[in-house]
């Protein structure tokens, strides 16, 4: 599949000016990730298996696409329980595994002591030296971490027993999210020292389609207090903190704002609250990114895409502060025309005048 007709020039500036709320010479764009398969695709040949070159074919890739930055992760990261199923998007990966949400590694006092908790090392940021060797004149990196403060916790003790443990065992719910969240804070402070890492993404999911995961009691509780000492050490090395947040959280969006001191905010379904009616409410406050929802970009034809990509513009484009996007991510089941049709039409119609 072709590449869409684009010439690139990047400018990790723009960006910069977004998350600032400032009005860049043209929308740029943003992701968190864009899986493997539809990259693949687009190239039309898998990446290498060896990493320094996968880093330069990767770097290509958002280049050519037309992005500022290039993603990045590292070595790090917590083992915790997962399942399987078949995979049936339309390009498949074979298997999909997500987070075991009735079992966790960590249940008990006891499984918290026999728990092989990881510690960073110098290894840990080696993809970060690789990705930044690879970057193109004008490009960034934008790390995404090893997953955020409530999503670790909830990973490792699965949803429902951490849910129990909030009423059974709050002495052990309190000791998991400080053990998790003096780590992270070591590794995304690593993470914002790099050189070339121009902004830093916490993807940390915290609701569903109606509300948050935890109340907001217990997010302010357990969850806020760490996201704002990451945001801290992002901030302290002058790199702006991105939030990639799922779900229902107009309860906390105040607290995102006022008190964790998010820069920006990802991750908008049309069901929840539309990209264009965020911008409305808190685009005097922080920079909203994406917001092309992953259900519509799914299901809807290219020209329906273009269509709806020229009125999130329109909504969203004045004042600056917006950076243009997918709603979540470009997953496996995202067709590639239509991730390609939103890109076009974001590059032909997102100019200032």
């Amino acid at each position: 599949m072709p590449y869409p007709d684009l010439v690139p020039s990047p400018d990790f500036g723009r960006l910069e000016k977004v998350l600032a709320r400032r009005v860049p010479d043209r929308v740029p764009f943003i992701e968190l990730f864009i899986d493997e398969e539809v990259m693949v695709a687009i190239r039309e040949a898998p990446f290498s298996a060896e990493f320094r070159q996968r880093c330069r074919e990767m770097a290509e890739l958002y280049l050519r696409l037309g992005y500022d930055y290039v993603p990045a992760g590292t070595n790090f990261g917590f083992a915790y329980r997962t399942v399987t199923a078949a995979d049936t998007a339309r390009l498949s990966r074979g298997e999909r595994a997500w987070v075991d949400e009735s079992h966790g590694a960590i249940e008990s006092w006891g499984d918290f002591e026999r728990y092989s908790w990881p510690t960073p090392t110098d290894e840990t940021y080696a993809p970060l030296d690789h990705a930044a060797k690879a970057l193109p004149d004008g490009m960034r990196l934008v790390p995404h971490g090893p997953g955020g403060v409530l999503e670790n916790v909830m990973w490792l003790m699965g949803y429902e027993p951490m849910g129990y443990a909030m009423a059974d065992q709050p002495d052990l719910v309190e000791a998991m999210f400080e053990r998790v969240g003096t780590i992270l804070v070591k590794v995304f402070d690593a993470i914002a020292r790099h050189d070339a890492v121009g902004a830093v993404f916490l993807g940390d999911d915290m609701g569903f389609k109606t509300q948050p995961m935890i109340s907001p009691p217990d997010l302010r509780q357990y969850v806020f207090p760490w996201q704002r000492t990451i945001a801290e050490a992002v901030h302290a090395h002058g790199k702006p903190f991105l939030l990639h947040a799922c779900g229902n959280l107009e309860s906390v969006m105040d607290d995102l704002i006022d008190d964790v001191g998010i820069d920006g905010k990802h991750s908008f379904e049309d069901v929840i609250v539309p990209v264009t009616e965020a911008k409305q409410r808190w685009g005097d406050r922080i920079a909203l990114l994406g917001g092309i929802d992953i259900d519509f970009l799914t299901r809807a034809d290219p020209d329906a895409v273009r269509a709806r990509t020229r009125e999130v513009l329109e909504a969203c484009m004045p004042g600056g502060g917006y950076a243009l996007g997918s709603g979540n991510s470009v997953a496996n089941y995202v067709p590639v025309e239509n991730y390609l049709a939103m890109l076009e039409e974001g590059w032909r119609c997102g100019v200032y005048a």
